[in-house]
């Protein structure tokens, strides 16, 4: 069970880029305190990257904050030049491999996302992108687009769990998105095989699965994601954005026990309406969660612990 250890963290609007939101939260832990690196939007409402560093055995004790954007968007017509979003961070050799979302706008429908790749050298204070392209877009296996993911590296093979979008449907005359989640594996963590395996599938009531977070214990993967019911689409109501839970033998086929999850809204407050963009990570012997409550990370990020 997930004890909640309440709001931790929301952007103070001091800057043009960091207006609002502390959204989709990712965590590295460090030796002596876990870096987050989450999204802002800045005052066009355009998402971009920043950090905070906080305490390894207080996460509500802020040690750092970032007060500038960690990477420019792309250039006009890029699969980036619209907002970008942080989603994974590994560690290959001495750098580090941030996956990212990258966002751009259509005609026919709102958006486009697909999934970059920066490169940090410092331990990950400043970053480079790989490439002005993604590494995981639009082609036979992924007709709409790819966006969130979470990447392991496990027994010398990376690992990726990604939103897949399956189709866009028109919902009180807007279209919406439809995706669930996929399964694809690299030797090197920048050239992806994609089989279009699906990891989690969708449920008939619903319309989104979202920021898979996996961790394995005792050779048991365990992954906790945002889902949303068909009809909420990008609602605040009661019934919006939870948090579901699936384990799995071999990473690539996996069974759902959402009421497992050990998470849910509160009463009242800053996540008393949806929760989603769960982070897990192991911090020594305990196991942690960074999330994100209403408004998609408007109200900012909170800490829960887990608790047998």
């Amino acid at each position: 069970m997930w004890n909640k250890k309440g709001l931790i963290y929301n952007v103070k609007a001091e800057h043009d880029w960091n207006k609002s939101h502390a959204q989709v939260p990712v965590a590295d832990v460090l030796f002596d305190r876990i870096r987050i690196y989450y999204a802002t939007r800045n005052s066009l409402g355009k998402s971009t990257i920043s950090f905070i560093e906080v305490a390894k055995n207080n996460p509500s004790q802020i040690l750092f904050e970032n007060n500038q954007p960690l990477l420019p968007f792309g250039n006009l017509g890029a699969f980036d030049d619209s907002g970008i979003m942080p989603s994974s961070i590994i560690n290959v050799g001495n750098k580090k491999y941030l996956y990212y979302i990258g966002w751009t706008t259509r005609q026919t429908v709102p958006f486009q996302n697909a999934v970059g790749l920066a490169i940090s050298e410092d331990g990950g204070k400043t970053f480079h992108k790989f490439s002005e392209g993604p590494i995981i877009t639009v082609n036979h296996i992924e007709p709409y687009f790819s966006g969130t993911s979470y990447v392991m590296i496990d027994n010398g093979v990376f690992k990726m769990w990604y939103l897949s979008c399956v189709k866009w449907e028109i919902f009180e005359d807007k279209p919406e998105p439809i995706y669930n989640i996929k399964y694809a594996e690299s030797p090197d963590g920048i050239h992806w095989k994609q089989t279009g395996k699906v990891a989690i599938a969708l449920k008939e009531d619903e319309g989104g699965l979202v920021s898979a977070s996996v961790i394995k214990t005792d050779n048991i993967y365990k992954m906790w994601f945002g889902k949303r019911k068909k009809s909420d689409y990008r609602t605040n109501s009661k019934n919006s954005y939870r948090i579901g839970y699936a384990e799995s033998t071999d990473g690539m086929n996996w069974e759902r026990k959402d009421n497992l999850s050990g998470i849910d809204v509160s009463a009242e407050g800053w996540d008393s309406e949806m929760i989603s963009y769960p982070c897990v990570f192991k911090n020594e012997s305990e196991l942690g969660m960074f999330y994100n409550g209403n408004g998609f990370g408007k109200t900012g990020l909170g800490y829960a612990l887990w608790q047998e």
